[in-house]
């Protein structure tokens, strides 16, 4: 009998064969029950603080205690690489020394049983050809280094509005939950996109953080005090109804109108793209990159969690497409997807109006999947698959952003495809500047060194851009300020600047001046 006969029927294996073979077994968390919601702390992170701060409160909301980890160090890469795979991407190591770490300071304070009794971990699940799918494996093996094998992780799917209970009826992942979570995304990013147009060129040094400080404490309050209208198809009635939200991002514009703002400061507009975690976090994981750009004199366009929401319910719409005629019921179900695209859109849209309309807008998905066909295919969806390739294009040929910047994790596959396929694009598009910064966590100086020296042609275009601005305007830099001066609406951070086909915030000022001015 051969050693796979001697296994399938269940021998033992032969003395000195080594230790019995033990079969892989999917980690299954021990029940959270409805009754320990009152003595239970969810944790939660690896997105921006904004949005965790505003998911706190959607949380308590619905009778949940919630705690956010903190910010992801260097030291969590380091914990993360020593407590599970070392071959793992950065945003793996990153997110799973975080939780090792909190966890590993919390035993020490209170003891292993009762921060297993005392936690659970609540976080994204996905499969495909990511790693993205293997996290709670790296997660499993860490806690199991650390003596927390009792510790309950519980994974979130993305491919559906009402889960249902998991795990025990601790976790209700129903309508009220998931529409909560998806508002607190949209108003968070809509008010993300205001304060990253705002700060570069506000008057009074950090001023623009301290009233993004009071929106989101405000944001986190009508959260945590928002109207609950049942449990099912009603409370998606309400949320798209009411002007609850409406009402809070108008709170949130008149805070902004009281920064005064200098939009003739000339910087170069950078669009930030790549992994998910790499392009939403802020901090270590990606070298602080957001704060980094706006140091070195950029205005940073931030990657809104929006898109990636917009993103999946195109992919879940191509998968009913190439099912029409094969499976029935597929056309339906992509009009019904279409449906749900067509309002988390138009809900974006409802709360820019809301701050004014000064946030930029979603782009059109659709659009995105066309501009990168040419160079990969839309139904290779690992990562943000060919989206990668349509942010840059769409950036590039609506003058978005004078560069791109893409965050790609170490070893990342879909990432390092997208990274190969732009290079066919920069032969097609050679005037495009793209910055693809491979991210290890702890190769700063060659990364930043790197978007540095592109960085450089990105400041040329914006001064180019803003010189051409004033010779058709007809006006000096000293007399555009003065006519600046004089119109205190142009002033405000809440200020809709028209675009006139070109990238720079201070080009654009230029030309709308010219335009009032009958002179361009």
């Amino acid at each position: 009998m051969t050693a796979h006969a001697r296994i399938q029927a269940g021998a033992r294996p032969p003395a000195g064969a080594g230790a019995a073979i033990e079969h892989y077994r999917a980690y299954k968390p021990r029940a959270f029950t409805r009754a320990e919601r009152d003595r239970v702390t969810i944790l939660f992170g690896g997105l921006h603080w904004r949005v965790e701060r505003v998911l706190q409160g959607m949380l308590a909301n619905l009778g949940y205690r919630s705690q956010v980890l903190p910010a992801a160090t260097r030291e969590d890469l380091l914990l993360g690489r020593e407590l599970a795979d070392i071959g793992q991407c950065c945003p793996t190591s990153f997110t799973t020394g975080n939780l090792a770490r909190f966890l590993r300071a919390e035993t020490q304070r209170f003891g292993a049983d009762a921060v297993a009794q005392q936690y659970v971990h609540v976080t994204a699940g996905s499969c495909g050809a990511c790693r993205f799918g293997q996290y709670h494996q790296s997660y499993e093996l860490a806690l199991r280094n650390l003596g927390l094998e009792s510790f309950r992780l519980f994974l979130l799917g993305q491919d559906g509005l009402d889960q249902g209970s998991a795990g025990g009826g601790g976790l209700d992942l129903d309508l009220p939950f998931t529409l909560g979570a998806v508002w607190a995304i949209v108003l968070t990013d809509v008010l993300q996109d205001l304060e990253y147009q705002t700060r570069p060129y506000e008057k009074h040094a950090g001023e623009t953080d301290r009233v993004v400080r009071e929106c989101v404490e405000h944001l986190h309050q009508v959260f945590r005090d928002r109207p609950l209208r049942g449990r099912k198809w009603r409370s998606a009635m309400w949320h798209l109804g009411t002007d609850y939200f409406v009402a809070a991002m108008r709170e949130v514009r008149r805070r902004f109108d009281r920064i005064e703002v200098d939009r003739l400061r000339v910087k170069p507009v950078v669009k930030i793209t790549g992994e998910f975690y790499l392009q939403t976090v802020e901090g270590a994981p990606n070298y602080d990159i957001h704060r980094w750009l706006e140091a070195e004199g950029a205005e940073v366009y931030p990657a809104a969690i929006s898109v990636w929401l917009d993103y999946l319910l195109r992919l879940a719409g191509q998968e009913c497409e190439d099912r029409i005629g094969i499976e029935r019921g597929a056309r339906l179900k992509l009009a019904a997807l279409r449906g749900v695209q067509r309002l988390l859109r138009w809900t974006h849209a409802r709360m820019r109006r809301a701050l004014g309309g000064v946030p930029r807008e979603l782009p059109d998905q659709y659009e995105l999947r066309r501009l990168a066909a040419p160079w990969f295919h839309s139904r290779l969806n690992g990562g943000e698959g060919d989206m990668l390739i349509g942010k840059a294009l769409w950036a590039h040929r609506h003058k978005k952003a004078h560069m791109v910047c893409e965050l790609s994790p170490y070893s990342c596959m879909p990432n390092t495809m997208s990274v190969g396929a732009m290079g066919a694009v920069l032969g097609r598009h050679p005037d495009l500047l793209y910055a693809p910064l491979e991210v290890k966590g702890d190769a700063e100086v060659h990364a930043l060194s790197r978007c540095q020296m592109i960085l450089t042609d990105a400041k040329r275009r914006a001064q180019q851009e803003y010189q051409d601005a004033l010779e058709c305007s007809g006006l000096s830099d000293a007399e555009l300020r003065s006519v600046v001066a004089d119109r205190p609406e142009l002033t405000s951070a809440t200020f809709r600047l028209p675009r006139y086909g070109v990238t720079g915030t201070a080009a654009n000022l230029a030309l709308h001046v010219a335009r009032r001015e009958a002179r361009c």
